[in-house]
């Protein structure tokens, strides 16, 4: 084989090695990827089913139960305009209360319930995350304009 073939086999053989791992990165990063809806949207259907997506709104108030398990908590994430009841497992954070922001991941039920694996309560007074807080906004500039 003339040296030419060799480069030009040397080269076709390095694209496909980095071909291949890009492939697997790009693969890993999609299980990986992990989706903000608000309550809203998940009332519009614009969730995935069967797949882990994060949910953020407010809890409400007075929506919080907790089950004869001990370990069971049930709540409603709402977005002023709608509402998701959610089901969790586990302990939650110090920080999570009635009325205060809250984010949580987990998949949608078929029956609408909301299973969380995972809930995160804001750390102060000040901090909403960014979805979750431009949720509320837009979701109150709607009501506004519908009772107007």
């Amino acid at each position: 084989m003339k040296p030419r073939h060799k480069r030009f086999a040397l080269i076709g053989a390095g694209l496909a090695t980095l071909a291949v791992a890009a492939g697997l990165v790009l693969a890993a990063f999609q299980k990986n990827l992990v989706f903000f809806f608000t309550p809203t949207q998940i009332a519009n259907k614009e969730a995935p089913q069967g797949r882990s997506f994060r949910i953020g709104g407010l809890v409400e108030g007075g929506s919080v139960k907790r089950q004869q398990d001990g370990v069971t908590v049930r709540f409603i994430v709402t977005d002023t305009a709608k509402s998701v009841p959610v089901e969790f497992r586990g302990s939650l954070p110090d920080l999570f209360r009635e009325g205060r922001g809250v984010v949580a991941q987990g998949k949608l039920g078929a029956d609408g319930t909301f299973r969380a694996d995972e809930v995160l309560a804001k750390h102060d007074e000040k901090y909403m995350p960014p979805e979750a807080k431009a949720a509320v906004d837009q979701a109150q500039k709607a009501a506004k304009t519908v009772i107007q």
